[in-house]
């Protein structure tokens, strides 16, 4: 693995205090430990393009103090994100992200989500070892998640009809030659789960990728505060979207009173999940919570549970779970189970019926779940901590460097 400091670009969407989580958060923790370790790192994003898509920037988390962040040009609002959006170039933002790549002389330039910074037409900017990771499918999918006419998994591609479910405008670049152009810039596609891989090959993507999993960092574990009603409970935390599947978590806890459901994070599909769970005392809404708070919540839960209907591209939420101890119980679909898999740290349903058994088995027998959650904590420590990633992700780096010598 190389020694000498390295100078990275971190191409993204969405980074904090602008971001909605997911891969702004995975931008943002392997920017810091890159800068701990000596390395120069900047990060280039547009702060319109999330509050085109009706974000807001309270209780985020800070900004890494080390990084050089740039933050491009925001005066026209929603304007330059739509441009990319529907000529998949970076259009309004090009001399800018042109002078930031092409003046810096980066050793890595790292794309990330890219559909509103520049769309594929930015992957030719920029020189160096250039990496791109798909934290969703974006490459594949024109609505990222592979979530086909807003209510069921893609299994089909229908992207035109699909699109215009989503009520948006179709993007016609993607019937052209732009993006397999575009990617052939790219050295190297990096993908947080096997899955994930496999979603884009079987969709025609050719490009060579390699599986690089995302990492937690390490905390000391907090004490966990009781439930305000002294309780049991089990934790589900993420954006809340259909494709989330909350609303099935909902429909189990209105059978099952053993325990409490507590909830956390928002979403455009928070309104009707409160409606659905109007009059269970036993599923409570938390909204958003800072990370040093989500640490304390997974400590004390029974379980995290996972309920994805959509393909999810890894389990962030699991693994925030098992660096705390904590087991998950995940839905058969998507890379979720790959993370049960290769860590025993819990189980894997199809049913509500198969959800219910499993809660019920962990409430019933602390020594399993503390069991499971060990098996989890190690894991964690061993695939998916800071540490093992960068290894990895740096030798991945020398290795391009050395074909490229």
């Amino acid at each position: 693995m190389t020694e000498q400091p390295l100078s990275f670009c971190m191409v993204t969407t969405f980074y904090p205090p602008h971001h909605f989580g997911g891969d702004a958060m995975y931008v943002h923790r392997l920017s810091a430990e890159l800068t701990r370790q000596g390395h120069d790192v900047t990060v280039v994003y547009p702060p319109d393009a999330y509050r085109a898509l009706g974000g807001r920037a309270e209780h985020d988390e800070p900004e890494e103090s080390a990084v050089n962040v740039v933050r491009l040009d925001d005066r026209l609002g929603r304007v330059a994100p739509t441009l990319t959006y529907l000529t998949g170039r970076p259009a309004l933002r090009a001399g800018q992200l042109r002078f930031v790549l092409e003046s810096g002389q980066f050793d890595v330039v790292h794309f990330h989500n890219v559909s509103l910074v520049g769309g594929p037409g930015v992957l030719a900017l920029g020189s160096g070892i250039k990496l791109y990771t798909t934290h969703e499918h974006w490459l594949v999918c024109p609505m990222h998640v592979l979530w086909k006419n807003n209510s069921r998994p893609c299994e089909r591609p229908q992207c035109f009809r699909c699109t215009l479910a989503f009520h948006r405008p179709p993007q016609l670049w993607r019937y052209g030659s732009l993006l397999e152009r575009s990617a052939a810039h790219v050295d190297l596609f990096l993908s947080p789960s096997r899955f994930t891989i496999r979603m884009h090959r079987e969709r025609g993507f050719e490009h060579p990728m390699r599986h690089l999993p995302y990492f937690i960092p390490t905390a000391s574990t907090p004490h966990a505060e009781p439930h305000e009603h002294g309780r049991p409970y089990y934790l589900v935390v993420g954006r809340l979207e259909r494709l989330k599947g909350v609303h099935t978590l909902i429909e189990a806890f209105g059978r099952y009173d053993r325990a409490d459901l507590l909830v956390v994070g928002d979403g455009t599909y928070a309104a009707e999940l409160r409606r659905q769970a109007a009059g269970l005392r036993n599923v409570r809404f938390l909204g958003r919570r800072p990370f040093r708070e989500l640490q304390a919540l997974y400590a004390g839960a029974v379980a995290v549970l996972q309920p994805s209907v959509g393909y999810e591209t890894f389990g962030m939420t699991v693994v925030e779970g098992f660096s705390q101890g904590t087991p998950a119980i995940v839905r058969d679909l998507g890379a979720l189970p790959e993370v049960i898999e290769e860590s025993g740290g819990g189980f894997i349903y199809r049913t509500n019926e198969e959800l219910v058994a499993h809660m019920e088995r962990l409430r019933v027998d602390p020594d399993l779940g503390r069991e499971l959650g060990e098996q989890g904590r190690r894991a964690h420590a061993e695939l998916w901590s800071p540490a093992p990633h960068l290894d990895r992700y740096l030798s991945i780096i020398e290795a391009e460097q050395g074909q490229t010598a």
